[in-house]
């Protein structure tokens, strides 16, 4: 397994408990070090015992020097980082493609060389010329396999798949893959076998359509603020509907992570490459940034009005990464909407359970605080930006108690208002009459 992020480990780890041997290969040192000690770099429910079972079994090792691993592996994963590229939009491959290189030189028998990292549309095939220009005598076969992996529930989607997508057009590495995956198939989880160019696709078109579902529920709720609907019902109401379903239809301050944002971009500019435009999924990245920096407008107006000034107020905020469950800061809403509270001239106190020490780097000027009862303390407003459940509980009437204001600005709709003002504080949702 080349490359040790999130997909990497997670699925190394979940490959290593279906039985299978698996070395884990990083570039950085520092890494492999806290791995061999027992450490996981990432926070994701489960991980930690499940990579401590599996190396005391022997089936799983990392090391920074793959020479030996690769020579001997029937698959070779490539795994490592795909982040859009500075300039374009397009995905930097850079990485994938010094890992099909190296791979080349280093395989004796038949390999398998699967693309788990996400990638655009014909990068299979650059891989597979990459490799068969470094050595034209080797036996090999590129597969690809795109992960559907959710932060926060990683492992439970490794084991129990909605479906495992393979794009393979040689027998022999459709017959590895079927060994490979075989715990799954055999409890009949659904493996689709497809082209490799398809199965690149259905990763991008996959991810596409859930952020453009979250972009439509966010404006239709507000168009709910005008016309004094509740979003919450609008969506429950559609969600019902076998064809819509009730997924991803939870309006908020807009998507972030370590996939929409990029993988929608990516897309956008593949298809303007082939000079097939997706104009719903240009348009969803448009509405997504602006969603961000309209929240920050959102809570001024809550606190002051419609334009109004809060220079010198204080703002409490609960949630920094992008969503619960994770340590992942990439893309989160918290880094539009919190350097545009501090533009406006506001103080923003700020707790999030996993992702403070990665905010520090991030969030310059913000004081981040042990708990949520020390980010409402004096402050003039208090925001949900992320829904961890530790949040769903809070002690409002102690909370109303220590604000300078007790205003809620509830950007997740955790709480229902009613609750919220029969404990004295003030209540702001997103979608709400």
């Amino acid at each position: 397994m080349i490359g040790t992020g999130y997909v990497g480990l997670v699925s190394g780890a979940c490959f290593a408990d279906f039985g299978h041997t698996v070395v884990c290969v990083d570039k950085d040192p520092s890494k492999i070090e806290r791995l061999n000690r027992g450490e996981i770099p990432i926070f994701e429910p489960g991980l930690d015992q499940l990579v401590a079972d599996n190396v005391k079994a022997g089936r799983l090792s990392f090391t920074v020097d793959g020479s030996d691993a690769i020579r001997d592996a029937e698959i070779v994963f490539i795994a490592v980082g795909t982040p859009t590229r500075r300039g374009d939009g397009h995905a930097d491959l850079s990485y994938v493609y010094a890992a099909a290189e190296e791979i080349a030189g280093l395989i004796q028998d038949f390999t398998v060389v699967v693309t788990k990292s996400t990638v655009p549309v014909g990068t299979g095939d650059e891989v597979e010329a990459i490799m068969r220009r470094a050595n034209p005598d080797a036996q090999f076969a590129v597969v690809s396999n795109p992960e559907f992996l959710r932060e926060g529930a990683a492992i439970e989607d490794f084991k129990r798949p909605d479906r495992v997508v393979i794009g393979v057009e040689d027998e022999r590495a459709k017959a590895v893959m079927a060994e490979l995956y075989r715990p799954l198939s055999l409890n009949e989880f659904p493996v689709v076998y497809t082209q490799r160019r398809t199965s690149e696709l259905i990763k991008y078109a996959g991810n596409a359509f859930l952020a453009m579902k979250i972009t439509f529920i966010n404006e239709i709720a507000d168009l709910c603020e005008k016309v004094g609907a509740d979003v919450q019902q609008v969506a429950k109401g559609i969600g019902l509907d076998g064809r819509i379903g009730s997924k991803f239809l939870n309006p908020g301050p807009g998507y972030g992570g370590s996939c929409f944002p990029k993988d929608t971009i990516a897309l956008v500019r593949t298809a303007q490459q082939y000079g097939a435009p997706i104009r719903l999924i240009e348009t969803t990245v448009e509405v997504n940034d602006a969603r961000k920096l309209a929240m920050a407008e959102k809570i001024r107006t809550a606190m002051a009005g419609a334009g109004g000034d809060i220079a010198g107020k204080t703002v409490g905020v609960l949630g920094l990464t992008f969503k619960p469950n994770t340590d992942d800061m990439r893309d989160s809403p918290s880094l539009a909407i919190i350097p545009a509270l501090q533009a406006m001239g506001a103080t923003v106190r700020a707790f999030d359970p996993e992702g403070m020490k990665e905010a520090r780097h991030m969030l310059a000027g913000t004081t981040f605080v042990n708990g949520p009862y020390d980010a409402a303390d004096g402050a003039d407003a208090l925001v949900i930006l992320t829904e961890w459940d530790q949040f769903r509980a809070l002690d409002l009437t102690r909370i109303a108690g220590t604000m300078s204001r007790p205003l809620l600005i509830d950007l997740r709709n955790v709480y229902r208002a009613g609750e919220v003002v029969a404990d004295g504080m003030e209540y702001v949702g997103i979608g709400k009459p």
